[in-house]
């Protein structure tokens, strides 16, 4: 089968992210190491996680308002207002992070960039997504960009029939077997995980290796020879 559309997680697949989010939370247990230990607050931190995402979506500022409602938890909103304060000021440090691409990135997508339409799919805050994707250089080389809330089989159904012919042709690349390839391949398409060896926890999933249309590689530099197999 012919592919039209290749699409790309950007966090993690394009270039790193989440290190960022483990520095904060080191700081976030150094900050609140007198009201709980660095375990216990990471449980609690996951969970307001949980319920927030609903609420304030994926990202840096869902993140530190979660840092914030678990302080006040913790603390039995004991928490002094210093502290308050230097958890938002880590969450904005956050967001104007350093945008560092991961090896082979630019080199992948060019080489594909001439055969097909190559999209960016990512999910989080707008403001800051935009940001990393105009620092990252790489702008210039996708033909459509979806920044979405979450990523669902009927978005990726949506976005793939709207940029190409349906998701039945589109291919879906990321670190995430939840957000970027189960549902990707539930709306009819491929599926293949490049794992980054840092993933926040609720990103996690079982692989689905017995589907025909999973595929994992150790990076992105084997996705233009496994996509001549796929149309072999």
């Amino acid at each position: 089968m012919r592919l039209t559309v290749i699409g790309f997680d950007a966090d993690d697949t394009l270039w790193h992210n989440e290190r960022f989010f483990q520095l904060t939370q080191a700081r976030f247990a150094e900050l609140m190491a007198d009201h709980a230990g660095a375990d216990h607050l990471g449980e609690r931190l996951i969970e307001a996680e949980k319920r927030n995402i609903a609420h304030y979506g994926f990202g840096v500022k869902g993140f530190t308002l979660s840092m914030i409602e678990t302080a006040i938890e913790v603390s039995e909103g004991r928490v002094p207002a210093s502290v308050l304060a230097e958890i938002l000021a880590a969450g904005r440090e956050m967001l104007s992070h350093p945008i560092e691409l991961l090896p082979d990135v630019r080199p992948v997508i060019e080489s594909l960039s001439d055969r097909y339409r190559i999209m960016l799919v990512t999910k989080g805050d707008l403001i800051d997504q935009e940001r990393k994707l105009a620092q990252s250089g790489l702008g210039d080389l996708f033909d459509a960009v979806e920044i979405v809330s979450d990523k669902k089989p009927a978005i990726y159904a949506e976005v793939f029939a709207r940029h190409g012919e349906g998701a039945e042709r589109g291919l879906m690349a990321g670190n995430s077997l939840k957000s970027d390839v189960i549902p990707m391949i539930e709306a009819g398409g491929w599926g293949v995980h490049v794992p980054h060896e840092l993933t926040w926890a609720l990103e996690h999933a079982e692989a689905p290796l017995t589907h025909p249309r999973f595929a994992e590689l150790p990076d992105l530099s084997g996705l233009p020879a496994l996509i001549e197999r796929i149309e072999s």
